[in-house]
């Protein structure tokens, strides 16, 4: 069955060649068409796989073809639960990305869905890579469209000075990385997966390649203090470059944590590194969120919202890490962290589309000159609503169950370090209810308001499709918790092994 992922990876890169070369307005319907097949595969897949593998074989769908005997590197490629999960994000959220610029007046259209396509096959790569050099490969891939969609579709006089902040960030610390799977490669067998895992480093030698690695995956996430990137690349972007860039490529270095790092450094991990990435991440919890408290422009304070969540699951997946490695064998904060890594690539998604509908409505991102919208759009005012009470964790939305299991984890490893952490969810409600309640209530400027309108047929399919994610997921949590449970059981015995 390893047709389906070689399908799965190579359908975005073979639809972004047809797309660039389909010169005509009609290259966004293309693009669509690609990514709704590209979803129904994935739907498919999920449907045919195994969730009840044994711990030593969690793989499924293997395709392993020898490419470099030299440099000991394989094109090994497989799915397992964890790949599965963001493979199902990224193939969920490409479509509702792409019809998200439908009402767009998008320039060189066959060159931006491209580039969305190509990006789209990156992220696949990336999420089912098996191998230490080709993971390498497809993760500096995502970086080239995402840096072009950015800098080319911004916003005019800012563009260019902060994707290429971004781009310098995440290059530089791509290079860190490469030189501690390097590191790690020559003191093992091959650049295979397992291979790693079994490298023979000491204890001086894993604290090295661990930051060095951990360098990378903090600046793509961001944790405190690599996160400077990250506000003005979101908020400059157009809206579809901010929501890959929130809603899934973040999301790899969640994944490069878990697939990489932790079984590569246990050592370091059990000594102060561990600790030290736990305090980063609650530091950047209260400080992402305090400072979207005080924002007044709308993509500024998501961004700020992103990088407060983002902490928590890296609090969550390093307090599992260390209580494990202390001889308590724990998954849950990882679990958590996966759970909370789908909820929040739909609600941040969701979020960065309602900006630019309230943009579009008030011609501006300051807050502070809105009001009184939910009068003349309901429809919007109720979806809307749906996803700010996704993104604050309310029970029974996506992102509450992920959040709780965040928080006990952070709990079971430190208390004090749980209240802290647990700011966030007091926090989150002020910033995102501020948000919703200047925009949508008040009286508003009532020239504006005479000249808005609810949601057209676009939109509301988005919003929508969007809400639908943050509901299920908030009263059928479980799945996704039985998809990646073998897949982390294996992660974190390969750890402590």
């Amino acid at each position: 069955m390893s047709y389906l992922l070689l399908t799965l990876l190579l359908l975005p890169l073979v639809g972004s060649g047809l797309v660039f070369a389909w010169k005509n307005t009609s290259s966004k319907y293309l693009a669509l068409g690609i990514a709704l097949i590209q979803m129904l595969l994935t739907f498919y897949v999920v449907s045919d796989f195994d969730f009840n593998p044994t711990v030593d074989s969690v793989l499924q769908y293997e395709i392993n073809y020898p490419w470099s005997q030299f440099i000991k590197s394989t094109l090994h490629f497989g799915i397992d639960g964890m790949s599965l999960l963001l493979l199902l994000l990224t193939n969920i959220l490409m479509p509702i990305i792409i019809l998200s610029s439908f009402n767009e007046n998008v320039s060189y259209k066959n060159s931006f869905y491209g580039l969305v396509l190509l990006m789209q096959f990156g992220l696949v790569g990336v999420f089912t890579a098996l191998d230490g050099l080709l993971f390498y490969i497809f993760w500096e891939v995502t970086l080239i469209p995402i840096w072009f969609i950015a800098a080319l579709w911004g916003q005019e006089n800012k563009r260019l000075e902060f994707t290429t902040k971004f781009f310098v960030y995440t290059f530089v610390g791509s290079l860190f990385m490469l030189a501690g799977l390097i590191y790690v490669y020559n003191h093992s067998a091959s650049f295979a997966l397992t291979d790693l895992y079994n490298a023979n480093l000491g204890e001086t030698q894993q604290i090295v390649v661990f930051w060095f690695i951990f360098f990378a995956f903090a600046v793509k996430l961001p944790v405190f203090p690599f996160h400077t990137w990250q506000p003005d690349t979101y908020t400059y972007s157009p809206t579809q470059g901010s929501m890959l860039l929130s809603g899934i490529m973040l999301k790899m270095a969640i994944y490069g944590v878990l697939r990489y790092l932790i079984p590569i450094t246990p050592t370091a991990i059990f000594g102060i590194s561990g600790q030290i990435v736990i305090i980063l991440a609650i530091v950047g919890i209260v400080h992402g969120a305090l400072i979207a408290i005080i924002q007044t422009d709308m993509k500024r304070i998501i961004a700020y919202s992103s990088f407060s969540h983002v902490g928590l699951m890296v609090a969550g997946i390093f307090s599992s890490a260390v209580l494990t490695l202390r001889g308590t064998f724990t998954i849950e904060g990882a679990e958590g962290a996966l759970v909370q890594t789908f909820a929040h690539g739909i609600n941040v998604a969701g979020l960065f589309f309602c900006a630019d509908i309230l943009y579009k409505r008030f011609k501006t991102r300051d807050i502070r000159q809105m009001g009184g919208l939910a009068k003349v759009a309901p429809k919007f005012a109720v979806l809307f609503l749906i996803i700010i009470l996704g993104s604050m964790g309310v029970p029974l939305t996506n992102g509450f169950i992920g959040e709780f299991i965040l928080i006990k984890s952070v709990f079971d490893f430190n208390v004090l370090a749980s209240v802290i952490a647990g700011l966030t969810v007091i926090l989150c409600a002020v910033y995102l209810l501020r948000f919703y309640g200047k925009a949508m209530f008040g009286k508003g400027d009532d020239a504006v308001l005479s000249t808005a309108r609810d949601l057209s047929a676009v939109e509301f399919s988005v919003l929508a499709s969007i809400a639908v994610f943050v509901i299920l997921l908030g009263i059928f949590p479980q799945p996704v918790i039985d998809m990646v449970s073998s897949s982390l059981k294996f992660i974190y015995t390969s750890m402590i092994n």
